[in-house]
Protein backbone atom coordinates (compact mmCIF):
# COMPACT_ATOMS: atom_id res chain seq x y z
CA UNK A 1 0.00 0.00 0.00
CA UNK A 2 1.48 3.39 -0.99
CA UNK A 3 2.29 5.78 1.82
CA UNK A 4 1.62 9.53 1.94
CA UNK A 5 5.06 10.33 0.52
CA UNK A 6 4.44 8.03 -2.47
CA UNK A 7 1.15 9.82 -3.17
CA UNK A 8 2.81 13.22 -2.78
CA UNK A 9 5.51 12.30 -5.30
CA UNK A 10 2.94 10.90 -7.72
CA UNK A 11 0.69 13.94 -7.44
CA UNK A 12 3.67 16.25 -7.93
CA UNK A 13 4.25 14.48 -11.25
CA UNK A 14 0.58 14.99 -12.16
CA UNK A 15 0.81 18.70 -11.31
CA UNK A 16 3.97 18.96 -13.41
CA UNK A 17 2.19 17.21 -16.30
CA UNK A 18 -0.75 19.64 -16.02
CA UNK A 19 1.54 22.68 -16.17
CA UNK A 20 3.46 21.26 -19.14
CA UNK A 21 0.33 20.26 -21.09
CA UNK A 22 -2.05 23.17 -20.57
CA UNK A 23 -3.17 23.14 -24.19
CA UNK A 24 -4.18 19.48 -24.07
CA UNK A 25 -7.34 17.86 -22.68
CA UNK A 26 -6.69 17.40 -18.95
CA UNK A 27 -9.62 15.31 -17.81
CA UNK A 28 -9.69 12.81 -14.95
CA UNK A 29 -9.11 9.85 -17.25
CA UNK A 30 -5.93 11.29 -18.76
CA UNK A 31 -4.55 12.42 -15.42
CA UNK A 32 -5.44 9.15 -13.66
CA UNK A 33 -3.42 7.38 -16.35
CA UNK A 34 -0.48 9.73 -15.74
CA UNK A 35 -0.74 8.92 -12.02
CA UNK A 36 -1.10 5.20 -12.64
CA UNK A 37 -4.36 4.97 -10.68
CA UNK A 38 -7.95 4.11 -11.50
CA UNK A 39 -10.13 7.17 -12.06
CA UNK A 40 -12.07 6.84 -8.77
CA UNK A 41 -8.89 6.26 -6.74
CA UNK A 42 -7.10 9.15 -8.46
CA UNK A 43 -10.05 11.47 -7.84
CA UNK A 44 -10.14 10.51 -4.16
CA UNK A 45 -6.37 10.85 -3.65
CA UNK A 46 -6.04 14.09 -5.62
CA UNK A 47 -8.91 15.76 -3.78
CA UNK A 48 -7.63 14.63 -0.38
CA UNK A 49 -4.03 15.74 -0.97
CA UNK A 50 -4.54 18.89 -3.04
CA UNK A 51 -7.71 20.15 -1.40
CA UNK A 52 -9.78 20.60 -4.54
CA UNK A 53 -11.05 18.24 -7.22
CA UNK A 54 -9.13 17.84 -10.45
CA UNK A 55 -11.57 19.82 -12.61
CA UNK A 56 -11.44 22.79 -10.23
CA UNK A 57 -7.66 22.58 -10.01
CA UNK A 58 -7.20 22.53 -13.81
CA UNK A 59 -9.69 25.39 -14.26
CA UNK A 60 -7.94 27.48 -11.58
CA UNK A 61 -4.47 26.85 -13.00
CA UNK A 62 -5.65 27.75 -16.51
CA UNK A 63 -7.35 30.94 -15.30
CA UNK A 64 -4.31 31.98 -13.27
CA UNK A 65 -2.10 31.36 -16.30
CA UNK A 66 -4.52 33.49 -18.33
CA UNK A 67 -4.27 36.19 -15.66
CA UNK A 68 -0.49 36.23 -15.99
CA UNK A 69 -0.82 36.55 -19.77
CA UNK A 70 -3.25 39.43 -19.36
CA UNK A 71 -0.80 41.19 -17.05
CA UNK A 72 1.83 41.06 -19.78
CA UNK A 73 -0.61 43.06 -21.87
CA UNK A 74 0.78 41.98 -25.21
CA UNK A 75 -1.93 39.44 -25.94
CA UNK A 76 -5.52 39.93 -27.08
CA UNK A 77 -8.12 38.75 -24.53
CA UNK A 78 -9.76 36.50 -27.15
CA UNK A 79 -6.42 34.78 -27.75
CA UNK A 80 -5.95 34.33 -23.99
CA UNK A 81 -9.46 32.84 -23.77
CA UNK A 82 -8.73 30.32 -26.52
CA UNK A 83 -5.37 29.39 -24.98
CA UNK A 84 -7.16 28.78 -21.66
CA UNK A 85 -9.52 26.33 -23.36
CA UNK A 86 -12.60 28.52 -23.67
CA UNK A 87 -14.52 28.56 -26.96
CA UNK A 88 -15.70 32.14 -26.59
CA UNK A 89 -14.64 35.42 -25.10
CA UNK A 90 -17.95 35.51 -23.18
CA UNK A 91 -17.47 32.09 -21.55
CA UNK A 92 -13.92 33.03 -20.59
CA UNK A 93 -15.03 36.38 -19.19
CA UNK A 94 -17.71 34.74 -17.06
CA UNK A 95 -15.32 32.08 -15.66
CA UNK A 96 -12.60 34.68 -15.12
CA UNK A 97 -14.95 36.99 -13.22
CA UNK A 98 -16.23 34.08 -11.09
CA UNK A 99 -12.66 33.19 -10.16
CA UNK A 100 -11.09 36.62 -9.66
CA UNK A 101 -14.13 38.83 -9.05
CA UNK A 102 -13.02 41.07 -11.91
CA UNK A 103 -13.41 41.02 -15.67
CA UNK A 104 -10.28 40.26 -17.70
CA UNK A 105 -10.06 43.94 -18.68
CA UNK A 106 -10.34 45.08 -15.07
CA UNK A 107 -7.74 42.53 -13.99
CA UNK A 108 -5.34 43.80 -16.63
CA UNK A 109 -5.56 47.25 -15.05
CA UNK A 110 -4.60 46.13 -11.51
CA UNK A 111 -1.37 47.26 -9.95
CA UNK A 112 1.38 44.64 -9.96
CA UNK A 113 1.24 43.91 -6.21
CA UNK A 114 -2.53 43.25 -6.17
CA UNK A 115 -2.43 41.11 -9.30
CA UNK A 116 0.48 39.06 -7.98
CA UNK A 117 -1.41 38.32 -4.75
CA UNK A 118 -4.36 37.04 -6.79
CA UNK A 119 -2.18 34.72 -8.89
CA UNK A 120 -1.16 31.94 -6.54
CA UNK A 121 -0.04 29.01 -8.72
CA UNK A 122 2.98 28.62 -10.94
Amino acid sequence: MPNREDYTDCLSEVEKYIHQNMGEPLNREVLAEVAGFSVPHFHRIFTAHIGENIASYVRRVRLERAGRKLRIGAVDISEVALAAGYVSHAAFGKAFKQHFGLSPSEFRQLDCFTATKMLRSE
